[in-house]
Formats: C-alpha cells, structure tokens, sequence
C-alpha cells in the first residue's frame, strides 16, 4: 500500500507491538491520511528488523532502536526519491517487521515410509516424527525469496516451505548413518544435531536457520515389530522350551474351544478332532522337549576292596562283609612316609622301612 500524499494526518510514531506468537512477517497499516516525515519516529524492539519496502524494493533496514527518520538514516529511499537534505515532503514506502525470535514447537513428519536398508532385517521401511524450532537469521533475504505481499506472514506459511527441507536432511542423516533399525532410538539426540548441521546451508539460502530439531519416535511397520515381539518372547522363554510348548498348546486348545462350529453336533466333532489332533502334535513336542537328557553331575564314586573270605567286592569303608559276614582287616599305615600297606606286610612296599 502507498504512502502519504497529502499532509492529513502526521505519522509521529511507527512501531509493532507483537503480541503475537506465530507472526513472522507485519506489514505496519498505513492509510491514505498517514504522511512520513522527517519528524516521524520509528521503533524497532528486540527482536524485530524493519524493513522499508519502495516499489516492490528493499531499500533501508534497521536493526532493533528507536531512530528519528531523516534522509541520513533512510540513505537508499532518499537517494530513489531524489529527496533533499531535511526533506519536508511525505514519502512513498511501505514499512514490514520481521520477526527474528526463535518460532518453537512446529511438526513435522514422515509423509511416506522411508526405505532403509538393515543388517537384521534387510530391506525395511520407517517412518518417523517430531518437532523443531526455526528463526529468521537475514529478514533482507527472507523478504526477498520467501515474503509475497501478504499483510501477516505466519509460521504455518513458512512451514509449508521448510518441513520439506527438514524431512529431507532428516532421510539423509539416516541413510548415511548405517545405523541398525534397533540402534536408531539410541541415537535421537545425534540425529537431530546432524540435522541441524546439514541443514545450515540450504536455510541459509532462504535467510532462515534451524535452531532445534527434536526427533519424538521412529516407527518400525506393524508386522516388523510383531515379528520382534515374538523374538523378544523367545528369547525370554529360550531355557524353558517345555513351559513356551505347554502355553503354544494351551492357546492351540483355547482357540479350537472357542470355534464358533461347536455349536452342533458335526461342528463338535470336527472342533475335538482338530483339539486332538492339536494337542497331540504338541504332545509330542513337549515329550521330545521332555525327554531330552538333561546334564547329571557325576555322583562321588567310593573305593572298593575284595573281602580275603569269600572274595566279593564290597566298599572300602565297610568293617564286615555283607556276604560272609567275616571281619574286615583294618588298613595299615607306614608312620615314615604315610603309604598305605596291607595288613600282614612286614615292611613299607614305598620306602622299605620295617613295620
């Protein structure tokens, strides 16, 4: 919108007082009454870049102060105008805020699943999701490639162009990662600074720096992650096969009970045979998981010796026969060197000393 032709109404103050929490862009209301002067004050808060817009053209910007407008701090507009030192005139301009704090809390997601290649499961499809945070890091080429005419420019309008951006960077942290799908929530956290980094470049094109990017969950397809469960319960139940057949039969039998055919008399029979035939196929699984020998530790053996009456082999600790009934000899030991020797030797069969 044009500024100012005739001198209806003097434009004392210009400023923006965001109350806002999702603009990015403000065209600051002028109206046909509103004339800028030399007198005029523009206030730029923390924050905010101002922007003075001629024709379509980025002429001057001001960073956050409060400035007294003359044609010493309006150089570009002053010298497209022709204006004169101290000009008296209104001038044609169009004032925009942008705003340069951190936009928090934005989605984004996976459209599509992403295909990824997995050292456990081959060829397997994630899709992912989180938030992240953006700011405008140079409002003079944020106006130029990204702002239209638009009074108000929101975070949604920049999301629209920069999720894609982000979901890319993301796609190709992961790819070049190599990373097991079981090692990707392990990793959050290096993704996101990954994504960060890489992305620094291309937003930069656009005056825009990602400030955050926080990944929530990365998602595995259903039967993917059935298909874990299942080895997550075998490997619980891995040193009790017996009780996993037992529960597997249980359910077989369970399901077969519940056969909506049971309600008649053919249905019966077909529901039992088929219980039978379940139970029985597991029958045997837990009779062959049953019957597999189980590792015994060996028993102590005790010595043995041959009773001098009757000959049997009877235990070394026994004073009598068991068989005969004779009385057993009572070891000797060599007081020299501790050998054991028979009870009739004269002398040590070890060191040949006299008994």
């Amino acid at each position: 919108m044009g500024l100012f032709f005739n001198k209806k109404q003097l434009l004392k103050v210009i400023e923006w007082q965001d109350n806002s929490s999702n603009v990015v862009v403000y065209r600051y209301p002028l109206t046909d009454r509103d004339e800028i002067m030399n007198s005029s004050t523009l206030v730029v808060r923390p924050s905010q870049i101002a922007l003075f817009v001629h024709k379509g053209q980025i002429c001057d910007v001001f960073a956050p102060g409060t400035y007294k407008l003359s044609t010493e701090n309006i150089p570009l507009i002053t010298k497209i105008l022709a204006l004169p030192t101290g000009f008296d005139s209104p001038i044609k301009a169009e004032v925009y805020y942008v705003n340069t704090k951190q936009m928090t809390g934005l989605n984004w997601g996976t459209t599509n699943p992403i295909m990824m290649r997995d050292a456990d499961f081959g060829n397997v499809r994630i899709r992912a999701n989180g938030i992240y945070s953006f700011k405008v890091s140079n409002a003079k080429i944020f106006m130029e490639q990204m702002f239209g005419t638009n009074a108000v420019y929101t975070t949604n309008d920049v999301a629209l162009q920069l999720r894609p951006m982000v979901v890319q960077s993301f796609i190709d942290a992961v790819a070049e990662s190599k990373i097991s799908a079981l090692d990707l929530a392990a990793n959050y956290r290096e993704f996101g600074q990954v994504v960060v980094s890489s992305s620094e470049e291309e937003l930069g094109k656009f005056g825009l720096e990602l400030t955050s990017f926080v990944i929530n969950a990365i998602t595995l397809p259903e039967e993917v992650e059935k298909a874990l469960d299942e080895r997550t319960k075998l490997g619980v139940m891995s040193d009790k096969m017996g009780t996993y057949v037992q529960y597997q039969a249980a359910n077989a039998m369970r399901d077969a009970a519940n056969n909506p055919n049971g309600n008649n008399m053919v249905g019966m029979g077909v529901g039992l045979g088929a219980g039978v035939g379940v139970g029985g196929m597991f029958s045997q699984a837990l009779a062959s998981a049953q019957d597999t020998p189980k590792k015994v530790e060996p028993a102590a053996t005790e010595g043995t010796k041959t009773c001098p009456e009757c000959k049997a082999t009877i235990k070394s600790s026994m004073k009598f026969c068991p068989e005969c009934g004779a009385k057993q000899p009572v070891a000797k030991f060599c007081p020299e060197c501790g050998a054991k020797v028979g009870p009739e030797s004269k002398f040590c069969p070890e060191c040949g000393h006299k008994l």
